[in-house]
């Protein structure tokens, strides 16, 4: 991958991965550091890239876990983060659907709470799925687990939420 080729790839997934990022983190400059640090990384790997099947949910998976290793470098340093200081995981205005652009605020913060209460692995596939919009079967190649399982995760995951709601 020579360096027009990679401005390209940076400009095609930046976006998406500074979105996913900002999901966990309150602090933009911190997602634009992690997210650079992402793109650091599949520069320094740049023969590889050729054998990545699924490069969407390859750098989802490198964002996540940079996400998760640098919020634990704050938790040590001790500064504690509770799903209250991570903040809301949210959809892009430009990519709702009409469904979604009628949910009101108060219901959107309710489901972002409700969200934040799930298990670590339900989570994790309910955002790549639902918010992310990533297909299964990518999900299921990225998190090294069956179809079935991230079905039954979604099905936990929305019962969970439904269940939240309704208090």
């Amino acid at each position: 991958m020579d360096q027009h080729s990679f401005k390209h790839f940076v400009k095609l997934y930046s976006d998406n991965l500074l979105y996913y990022v900002r999901g966990f983190l309150l602090s933009r400059e911190e997602a634009e550091e992690i997210v650079s640090d992402v793109f650091l990384e599949v520069w320094q790997n740049r023969e590889k890239i050729d054998d990545i099947v699924h490069p969407k949910a390859w750098l989802i998976t490198i964002a996540h876990n940079k996400t998760i290793s640098h919020l634990r470098k704050k938790k040590n340093e001790g500064n504690t983060v509770s799903w209250d200081e991570v903040g809301e995981f949210f959809v892009p205005g430009d990519l709702q659907t009409p469904d979604e652009q009628v949910i009101s605020q108060e219901n959107m913060e309710r489901i972002n709470r409700a969200i934040g209460t799930l298990p670590s692995r339900c989570q994790q596939v309910f955002v790549l799925a639902k918010i992310e919009r990533l297909p299964y079967k990518e999900i299921a190649t990225m998190l090294g687990i069956s179809i079935k399982t991230i079905n039954i995760h979604i099905s936990n995951s929305l019962r969970l939420i439904s269940k939240a709601l309704k208090k």
